[in-house]
């Protein structure tokens, strides 16, 4: 575990941040790709994937917060802290923000929404997997105590002041699990998005693969960043797992056609 990437005075480079903005231009750059081959306007593609981008980060402090809140209302400052600034979030609350904000831009520019997110679908997964590297190199998102052969301990105690990081005890490694199941998932939609047949054909089965996946590993987290519903018998993380298996399904079940496919020719003879 490495929380700080370089460090020369008082400039510190925290390692979550690094693998994060790693994590958003590798995403990024696959999204944009995805959409320049599908005949979409590539720079609206990118003004797209910032407000995203910004829209995520947002979202995923917010949703810290209110999963937090008895702690921020007594220590409001810690909202506006260095801690805060660089705390990873709740990750969906990024993923609804991330969804809220370009929205209003796609709608104003009446572009095709639903297909779309096929191409964001693809970007998020490798882009998520990367950033929990960086949640690994943190300590934070981190799992229970385990004696399982493979469990991790951590030690530095940065860790422990920005994430209340465990120290010297055995862990699941939570952020591992997560990128092997996005590094499994993320060839399967990208293979999906050449073979697709109908619009939110790959956004619905990322919901669906990841929200099984994550509503699993729910049971091996240790962290308290994800709150509690119907009396603490799931997260509220598990709650919006389930919320994602369903709206995923529904995206299959309505199948909606392609409305338009200027390289649908192309796209066949490269699959």
């Amino acid at each position: 575990m490495h929380p700080t990437l370089l460090k020369f005075g008082n400039f510190v480079l925290p390692t979550y941040g690094v693998m994060a903005a790693m994590g958003l231009i590798v995403g990024l750059t696959i999204i944009v790709h995805l959409c320049k081959r599908d005949g979409l306007d590539e720079e609206r593609c990118w003004n797209i994937g910032v407000m995203a981008i910004l829209g995520g980060v947002f979202g995923a402090k917010l949703l810290l917060v209110i999963n937090e809140f008895t702690f921020y209302r007594a220590h409001p400052a810690d909202i506006f802290s260095v801690a805060m600034l660089q705390a990873g979030g709740v990750f969906y609350g990024g993923l609804i923000g991330a969804f809220v904000a370009p929205g209003i831009y796609i709608w104003r520019h009446r572009m095709p929404f639903i297909r779309l997110l096929d191409h964001f679908a693809v970007g998020t997964s490798i882009g998520h997997a990367i950033g929990r590297l960086g949640c690994f190199a943190a300590g934070c998102c981190y799992g229970k105590p385990t004696e399982v052969p493979w469990s991790v301990v951590f030690t530095d105690p940065l860790a422990n002041k920005i994430a209340g990081t465990p120290l010297n005890v055995n862990l699941h490694p939570t952020q591992l699990y997560e990128f092997a199941a996005e590094m499994v998932i993320f060839p399967l939609l990208l293979w999906m998005w050449k073979r697709r047949s109908f619009e939110g054909q790959v956004m619905g089965a990322y919901m669906f693969l990841y929200g099984v996946a994550r509503f699993f590993f729910e049971y091996f987290r240790g962290d308290p960043e994800r709150g509690s519903v119907f009396g603490g018998m799931m997260t509220g993380t598990q709650l919006i797992a389930v919320g994602m298996v369903v709206v995923g399904g529904i995206l299959w079940m309505w199948r909606k056609p392609f409305t338009h496919q200027p390289q649908q020719t192309e796209m066949a003879g490269n699959a």
